[in-house]
């Protein structure tokens, strides 16, 4: 399996705070990946670490199967929309286009411009003066054209209204899945991520808590409700994500290694968005520790 993007023992500390930390990934080529977790939890660090625009305190990144993070040949292989944009906002969208045709040498300038002219944007219409979905759009055309192999997006659709989201999410799917790219996508809002991604990386309290392939997730996840004088997990549970006790019943988000025998236990499927907020958990469960899983070629680690 080639990894698109590696993490080893990658840390961000910034005085005293970490931002990120105890960071070791492994994203296969040609996913789209699901990077969430609240605000602060070291989404966008990570982000900027993987394009080279943030030194790591401590560990290695690598991109396009062993490139180091922020080298000349990385950048090429990496192409990173951030949430605000980032676009002059008096350059035209004309002039847009040819600082990124000047400035990267795979820059697909006929696509960019069929993809402008497809949405609707004038072309000789300061970045300023478009709204928020159409900055989004020019932003993410800019991305998209500089045809490098992993495609970085932070918090892309933050501004956006519902439609318009729905609008940006499809259109970037129907462009990926033409050119094979691998897409990063880090938000706070897992339903927006659970209909395109077919990998997930769960960040909370500066460190990565879950990784792996969706569907291996929320097959080896269950959530299990059983008698409420019960105060040990039942056979074949792994760990304890997520435990909910009232005076009936208690109910586990839990990883398991088959089946529960157990007649007692009821077991039900989860959804992306139940497994993700188990992991990331209630405020006052911050500070318990958690199992951190990750999907490899040989089973879990």
């Amino acid at each position: 399996m080639t990894a698109a993007i590696e993490a080893v023992g990658l840390g961000k500390e910034y005085g005293s705070l970490w931002a990120l930390r105890n960071c070791f990934l492994s994203i296969p080529t040609g996913r789209i990946v699901g990077l969430v977790g609240p605000n602060g939890a070291g989404k966008s660090t990570l982000l900027s670490i993987v394009m080279g625009l943030t030194h790591p305190t401590c560990g290695n990144a690598f991109v396009a199967e062993g490139l180091r993070a922020g080298t000349e040949a990385a950048l090429a292989e990496v192409a990173y929309l951030a949430q605000d944009h980032a676009l002059y906002r008096r350059f035209s969208v004309e002039d847009h286009l040819s600082l990124g045709r000047n400035l990267n040498p795979r820059f697909d300038y006929a696509f960019a411009r069929s993809r402008i002219d497809e949405v609707g944007i004038p072309l000789a219409r300061a970045a300023g003066k478009l709204s928020g979905g159409e900055q989004a759009q020019l932003a993410l055309t800019l991305a998209l054209a500089k045809r490098s192999s992993i495609l970085l997006l932070d918090e892309p659709v933050a501004s956006l209204d519902p439609m318009a989201r729905r609008a940006f999410m499809a259109q970037l799917m129907t462009t990926t899945a033409d050119t094979g790219a691998t897409v990063m996508l880090s938000s706070h809002v897992v339903s927006e991520l659970e209909r395109v991604c077919d990998y997930l990386v769960v960040l909370a309290r500066s460190e990565v808590q879950v990784a792996g392939d969706v569907d291996d997730l929320l097959a080896r996840h269950r959530r299990l409700v059983g008698p409420a004088t019960s105060t040990d997990a039942p056979y074949g549970v792994e760990a304890v994500i997520e435990r909910t006790d009232t005076a009936r019943q208690s109910s586990l988000v839990a990883l398991v290694s088959g089946p529960v025998p157990d007649p007692a236990w009821e077991s039900h499927a989860l959804s992306l968005e139940d497994l993700a907020l188990a992991y990331l958990g209630s405020p006052d469960a911050a500070c318990q520790p958690r199992p951190r899983l990750t999907v490899t070629e040989g089973g879990w680690t």
